[in-house]
């Protein structure tokens, strides 16, 4: 599903700075306020408290460690943490800025479930190049195996589900699973896909619980 137009104007801002200071610009902060429904003075609120906890602008991943500790036991969160940082570092370069994670926090809190489906691919996709192969899939279900054990102590074997996911996903049994494919599963309520999404979005709902 394509992001409806002022969603991917909102990708493209960049944060300038200013004496090696991030700032926020006019034409940004209208951007920011028009796609998400907060005020101006919301979105530079919300800048100003990002800046007070990261004054370079940039949140790396140990950052990610630190918020997702306080969600989740220690040993899932630090297995867990490259995962989320990918879905919040949509161009890659291995930091996050506060446009970013403001897309992101819009797009699970009140985006349709296409566009959170879409978000969550980048979870699955650990070498970020648009596909998620069988053992992309399995390593993820392993990371994510305490916090699924957490809510079912009954749960299946890790192997089960990532074998069973990926059939699921796999419409066409080309060995990769696309975002299409991806999404589909997930929307079509089956089993395995369903309950891997129920859970990376409950890895979310904590993380912002918890900030």
């Amino acid at each position: 599903s394509a992001l409806p137009s002022h969603r991917s104007e909102f990708l493209t801002i960049r944060m300038g700075s200013k004496n090696g200071k991030p700032v926020l610009r006019e034409e940004d902060v209208a951007a920011l306020s028009q796609s998400s429904g907060m005020s101006e003075v919301e979105v530079k609120d919300a800048f100003n408290a990002f800046i007070a906890e990261h004054p370079n602008g940039k949140m790396k991943p140990k950052d990610f460690r630190e918020i997702m500790s306080s969600a989740l036991p220690k040993k899932d969160a630090s297995k867990m943490e490259k995962h989320v940082f990918r879905i919040y570092d949509s161009n890659n370069d291995g930091h996050v800025d506060f446009v970013e994670f403001m897309v992101v926090f819009f797009i699970l809190s009140d985006g349709t479930p296409e566009e959170v489906l879409t978000k969550l691919f980048r979870l699955f996709d650990v070498n970020s190049d648009g596909t998620i192969s069988k053992k992309e899939l399995t390593r993820l279900v392993k990371d994510m195996y305490g916090l699924l054990k957490r809510d079912d102590p009954n749960v299946n074997t890790a192997d089960l589900i990532s074998k069973s996911a990926f059939a699921e996903m796999d419409k066409d049994e080309d060995g990769k699973i696309t975002t299409e494919e991806f999404i589909d599963a997930c929307l079509g309520e089956q089993d395995f896909s369903q309950m891997l999404a129920n859970k990376a979005i409950d890895i979310f709902i904590e993380e912002e619980a918890s900030e």
